[in-house]
């Protein structure tokens, strides 16, 4: 199959909201009056982001949606992406479930393929996704401000849970062997892989914020580097309570019976990255209109800490006691 006849039978689509798509050397984009336009790109590298023999249509989904967890974070409506593929060869029936899985969550937000690019080479995806946002309401991370309740949606955790046993299990270590982690059944082990592999973009919930939230970002790297984005823009610090954190492992709902596990479920909830929720900062009187935004997007959201003027980020338990921070999130370079 040569380049054309690829691009042609797995992409090319109508694309009513583009003034041109797929087909000529650019694709063209008309703004809405009153509108800016969100961009970003996310690139996912194989065994580096993903394992290489991952079914194609959850990969396909999750590439999208990696993409339109950064338009929920900024409070933005999708419109079109651009798909830019490298593939070791041109398989249909690689393809056409990765097609499948990536534009089945594309129709879900009306968001339209309109161009990109296939070559030959390691398996690489690259998605440049386009938004739009009234003037001014865009969420941003430098906004967040002394006394804010931070706020993350959904759970935390199972993703980086469900990559620690996969690994371990690809290196033959059991999954209770130390590090100490957490031993799973069958139908927690697929919730979790579910949370690696088909994230659930929050962009209901991101729009529903507009005018409520204070800042916001999408925890990809983990909570704690991601809400330290926030506090590097905003110019505050924040204090988090470690037990409201504890809750949110949604695939290991008992009580961690010891120390040990006590950190390690708290290493995969702050630290372990690849969640694609969102965490937030919002006023303290905001506090309804946040629930209320939770229950129109259908999404839960749990306030886990606040915003200090003082910088830097400090864990505490219930009773405010300090808990040792050495908790690190994903850097691709460090």
């Amino acid at each position: 199959m040569g380049e054309f006849d690829l691009i042609k039978r797995f992409f090319t689509r109508p694309t009513p909201r583009a003034v041109l798509g797929v087909g000529d050397d650019c694709a063209l984009l008309q703004p809405r009056p009153g509108m800016h336009q969100a961009i970003s790109t996310d690139m996912l590298v194989s065994d580096r982001h993903f394992f290489a023999d991952v079914d194609p249509r959850s990969l396909g989904h999750k590439a999208l949606a990696v993409n339109l967890s950064d338009l929920a974070a900024c409070g933005a409506t999708p419109v079109a992406f651009t798909l830019a593929l490298a593939l070791p060869n041109a398989d249909p029936a690689w393809l056409e479930p990765f097609a499948q899985g990536m534009l089945a969550l594309a129709d879900a937000h009306g968001c339209e393929l309109i161009g990109g690019d296939t070559t030959q080479g390691p398996l690489n995806i690259c998605i440049t996704v386009f938004g739009e946002v009234p003037q001014g309401q865009a969420l941003l991370r430098s906004g967040a401000r002394a006394g804010d309740a931070i706020y993350v949606s959904g759970t935390l955790g199972d993703a980086n849970l469900a990559l620690t046993h996969l690994l371990r299990a690809r290196a033959g270590v059991e999954a209770s062997a130390p590090p100490a982690t957490m031993e799973l059944s069958a139908d927690a082990m697929a919730f979790a892989r579910d949370r690696l592999e088909q994230p659930t973009p929050r962009v209901a919930l991101g729009t529903a914020l507009r005018g409520i939230a204070t800042a916001a970002a999408d925890i990809s790297d983990g909570l704690l580097g991601d809400l330290g984005h926030i506090l590097e823009r905003s110019g505050v610090g924040a204090t988090l309570d470690t037990d409201r954190a504890l809750t949110l492992l949604a695939s290991h709902r008992n009580a961690p019976s010891n120390e040990a596990l006590r950190r390690s479920v708290l290493r995969h909830v702050l630290s372990g990255g690849d969640d694609y929720e969102l965490v937030f900062t919002a006023p303290t009187s905001k506090a309804e209109a946040v629930q209320t935004a939770a229950l129109a997007s259908q999404t839960p959201v749990t306030c886990i800490g606040q915003i200090d003027a003082e910088p830097g980020l400090r864990l505490v338990d219930q009773s405010g006691r300090p808990v040792a921070n050495d908790f690190q999130s994903f850097d691709h370079f460090a």
